[in-house]
């Protein structure tokens, strides 16, 4: 079977191999773009998005939305963490946590499947801090500026490490029970 992971994000396509490939479901990477609304809740994104995807006669696919959430800016970046990526980026983030007395963030991921006409949605989260600079090499968005376990960043680690306690790899292992339970 394929899923269409709908994402201008290929390091998302080879995270969700990795994790399904052992369903027999292969990835298959599809730009189309959609309408990502303006909400404070990663979950009204997905399911909004996912809506509209499937008005497009669009099935058998796999959206999600992550966001950082850092304790000290009351949630920011959050659901707006894809903007600030682009326009600020790690430094800026960075610049913004240089006085930060508490470095405490949550990287969250929605998952939303549409799969043989059924709709699933998952939500993983990864407790962790702020790095005060980056580090590493792998990895994409803000994994060189996170850290699960207050030693190494995201994107110093494995990917299979990685997947094992991230967000997204917790999003993902929530929707195979899920796709076992229900298909």
């Amino acid at each position: 079977m394929k899923l269409n992971v709908i994402t201008s994000n290929p390091g998302k396509v080879e995270e969700y191999q990795r994790c399904l490939e052992g369903l027999g479901i292969e990835m298959v990477h599809l730009r189309v773009p959609y309408d990502e609304i303006q909400s404070s809740e990663l979950e009204e994104v997905v399911r909004k998005g996912m809506d509209e995807l499937k008005g497009m006669g669009i099935s058998d696919f796999i959206i999600d939305d992550s966001g950082l959430f850092i304790d000290d800016l009351k949630g920011f970046p959050g659901v707006w963490s894809a903007y600030v990526q682009k326009t600020i980026g790690n430094k800026g983030v960075l610049r913004l946590m240089a006085d930060a007395g508490n470095r405490d963030a949550e990287f969250k991921c929605c998952i939303g499947c549409n799969i043989k006409g059924r709709d699933i949605i998952v939500t993983g989260s990864c407790k962790g801090i702020i790095l005060k600079k980056e580090a590493g090499n792998g990895g994409f968005g803000y994994d060189p500026i996170f850290s699960h376990d207050g030693k190494r960043s995201f994107a110093e680690i494995p990917m299979d490490e990685k997947n094992a306690v991230s967000h997204r790899g917790k999003a993902i292992s929530l929707l195979i029970e899920e796709m076992k339970s229900k298909l």
